[in-house]
């Protein structure tokens, strides 16, 4: 079963796993003084910035986007690395214009600030599509792309989703989202660890950078094999049907400001923060830490593809998305094998214990507490420890049609829900910050009229792949379809815009007083910016992510 694996590497993973249960049973032994569902849903609201923004970074990266870049890097599809760049300025948004808010109303949830900003309505439909998105496409990915590492190492499918679901599970239940970012700190340093030493090994091991890219050139005289350009090149032209330049710089940030600033999923981690200053700190340094997956995500996978061509490892290039795995279990040595695969653990469990821990707190706080108002602590700690071993049972029964879903179409198209949903609740919640006469009518009519419009491209796209529905040529169906998915994320949110503001402009505006927490207030004449730690911090960040967009581009080495 463990053929790839010597005893060194299985010491490693089950010291891993020992690590983990031991700091998530010392964090469901240690108790706050502020009382019990804040310790658990919120761990206490006492947490540093270097905890908030390690499990910002672990929450996000799970296996599912490792094998997905490092697949993009052995395929020299660079320009899918751009996600993770911008999301280094997305949180610093995240720092500077949201956290304030979310941490001065104290909420638990998104859709709790949602209603103190708007509406009970607004606050239904965001815990609902947060829900539905959670169980149906979050946790189940996860779960896949986790059984998928495990069967790189010779373990089972299902043994493995099952192995992933429980562990995960149980810590998740034990200690709440103190257990979870603890565990998740760890695990940050771990991924960085294990994929830090698949890149440095590789490249010695392919002889240095030079070697590399002369490897690439010869192979790119090959027919069918990419350029060597494609491999360095962040930028490509508005033309391109998948990743245009646009799209990059000015569609992805919308999504990109749905996942990081809005997300249950994500911000629930800055709402542990023990101030702002903590928070806005978190988001930063998980902001620099999304500068390295280009190096240590990307790159192994551009080594996997040179040493592929060099005939020293072998995959399929229709599934390029096991490069990574093929290094890592017939490529590297003992020990850096164990370390990589508890990498690979520690990115998956990280992401997994995120979504159970945000689906249970949302599953408490927006629906438990609303029936049951006069719940105490303990009813609110028991029901969202209930509902954690409840996502874990459906996670586990909706095992069996993970492999049917992923061999077909319908998984992909699950999948897209999200980036077809983020455009109306991004501007719902971004001009709700800074215009007060934006009104709970206009809100509630953008989100619904946006899930609408996303829906219908979401349906008709995969009748249209799928064969059962016929596109004429020049049709507006045909155009509409035609449309990139970050261009269409563009005109989206700039429709649910005019849709709000316009709706909001012909219905009351709300009064003031009840908008002093939730919207910018005008400051008077003598206030002035002021340098920080935090603003030399956010300037070097930026700076940093241009230096990256250069260097990978037509005026840098691509």
């Amino acid at each position: 079963m463990l053929e790839h694996l010597g005893l060194l590497d299985i010491g490693i993973i089950l010291v891993y796993f020992g690590i983990i249960l031991w700091i998530a049973k010392w964090a469901a032994g240690s108790k706050s003084e502020s009382g019990a569902s804040v310790d658990y849903f919120l761990a206490g609201k006492s947490q540093g910035w270097l905890v908030v923004g390690a499990s910002l970074f672990a929450s996000n990266i799970g296996s599912e986007i490792i094998l997905g870049v490092s697949g993009a890097g052995a395929r020299g599809n660079m320009p899918m690395a751009n996600f993770e760049i911008l999301a280094a300025l997305v949180l610093i948004l995240l720092g500077w214009v949201f956290v304030p808010f979310y941490l001065r109303t104290g909420v638990y949830t998104m859709p709790e600030f949602l209603e103190k900003r708007y509406s009970k309505a607004c606050r239904n439909y965001l815990s609902i599509v947060s829900i539905l998105a959670y169980v149906i496409t979050k946790i189940s990915l996860i779960i896949f792309a986790g059984a998928l590492v495990f069967e790189t190492i010779g373990i089972p499918f299902w043994t493995g989703a099952i192995i992933t679901v429980i562990a995960t599970g149980f810590y998740t239940v034990l200690g709440g989202l103190k257990a979870v970012i603890y565990t998740d700190m760890v695990q940050a340093f771990i991924l960085l660890l294990g994929t830090l030493a698949v890149t440095f090994f590789g490249l010695y091991q392919l002889g240095g950078w030079n070697e590399m890219v002369d490897t690439l050139t010869v192979a790119a005289q090959e027919s069918g094999n990419p350029s060597v350009d494609s491999f360095f090149n962040l930028w490509r032209p508005m033309s391109d049907t998948e990743y245009p330049w646009t799209g990059m710089l000015f569609g992805a940030p919308i999504l990109g400001v749905w996942y990081w600033c809005t997300d249950q999923y994500i911000v629930q981690r800055t709402l542990s923060a023990k101030d702002v200053s903590n928070a806005r700190k978190g988001a930063l340094f998980a902001g620099y830490l999304k500068l390295l997956p280009v190096f240590i995500f990307f790159i192994p996978g551009v080594i996997a593809y040179a040493l592929m061509q060099k005939g020293v490892i072998s995959f399929s290039m229709d599934n390029a998305d096991q490069a990574l795995p093929t290094m890592i279990t017939t490529f590297l040595p003992v020990g850096i094998k164990g370390l990589a695969i508890a990498g690979l653990l520690a990115a998956l469990m990280s992401s997994l214990s995120s979504a159970f821990n945000s689906s249970s707190t949302l599953l408490t706080i927006d629906f438990y507490q609303q029936m049951r108002p006069n719940a105490t602590e303990k009813d609110l700690v028991r029901f969202g420890q209930l509902a954690t071993v409840v996502l874990v049972i459906v996670s586990l029964g909706w095992i069996p049609f993970m492999k049917a879903l992923m061999g077909g179409g319908i998984f992909h198209y699950l999948q897209s829900v999200q980036a077809y949903i983020s455009p109306p609740i991004a501007a719902v919640f971004l001009f709700g910050l800074f215009y007060k006469w934006i009104n709970a009518r206009g809100a509630i009519v953008a989100l619904w009229s946006g899930f609408i419009i996303g829906l219908i491209r979401l349906v008709t796209e995969f009748m249209s792949n799928e064969g059962s529905l016929a596109v004429a040529d020049g049709s507006f169906l045909s155009f509409f379809l035609g449309i990139n998915f970050l261009h269409f994320a563009l005109f989206l949110f700039i429709l649910c815009a005019a849709i709000l503001m316009v709706v909001s402009k012909f219905s009351e505006a709300p009064a003031d007083k009840d908008l002093s927490l939730v919207t910018f207030q005008e400051r008077d004449g003598t206030a002035r910016w002021q340098w920080s730690t935090d603003a030399v911090l956010t300037v070097v960040l930026i700076g940093l992510v241009l230096t990256l967009w250069l260097i990978f581009s037509p005026w840098g080495i691509a």
